[in-house]
């Protein structure tokens, strides 16, 4: 079942994920864990501190995942592979979730203390996808990594909307082989 603050957490994540932002107080996320009143509260005082608490949760949770998710890839297929699965899996099973860390990156221009998880995760998956791309040869890694990552983050948005049966795999492919070859 887990801690009173993970059940907060996860519920918190649920709420954003699925009523968006202004979903996100002390009394829903209570209300949605099944907690006493105030429960949310003892473990984050202010709207602010929720806030910055969900997108660090969101952050670990995504990290175990992409840690074991970043295995070494010796060709451009197996990076376009591991990019797929975890496109995949930021559009399926872990939709609610990746709405909330969408709808919560707005936010954290009100969170201060919300802003460094999220750049410590993009800093994360940008150095992994950068020595890939640069072990593959990659004329310019830097430039390369951050065209991969906004070409993914375009097509989750792209399934989280507009597009939901969009293919993964083909863009994927074209953007990871246009860098090798730029």
């Amino acid at each position: 079942m887990g801690t009173t603050r993970d059940r907060a957490l996860a519920a918190a994540v649920r709420l954003v994920g699925e009523q968006g932002v202004r979903s996100l107080t002390h009394v829903r996320v209570d209300a949605a864990a099944g907690l006493a009143k105030g429960s949310t509260s003892n473990w984050f005082r202010t709207r602010d501190a929720l806030v910055a608490g969900v997108v660090v949760w969101i952050a670990e949770q995504e990290r175990a995942e992409l840690s074991a998710a970043m295995a070494p890839a010796r060709t451009a297929a197996e990076i376009v592979d591991i990019l797929a699965g975890l496109v995949d899996d930021a559009t399926g099973r872990h939709a609610v979730r990746t709405r909330a860390r969408y709808a919560l990156f707005f936010e954290t221009t009100a969170a201060p203390g919300a802003q460094a998880p999220m750049r410590t995760q993009r800093s994360m998956f940008e150095e992994w996808t950068r020595d890939l791309l640069a072990a593959l040869g990659a004329p310019d890694p830097d430039t390369a990594a951050r065209t991969v990552l906004a070409v993914c983050a375009g097509i989750i948005v792209n399934r989280l909307t507009v597009a939901p049966g969009i293919p993964v795999r083909p863009t994927l492919e074209r953007a990871v082989l246009g860098c090798l070859a730029a």
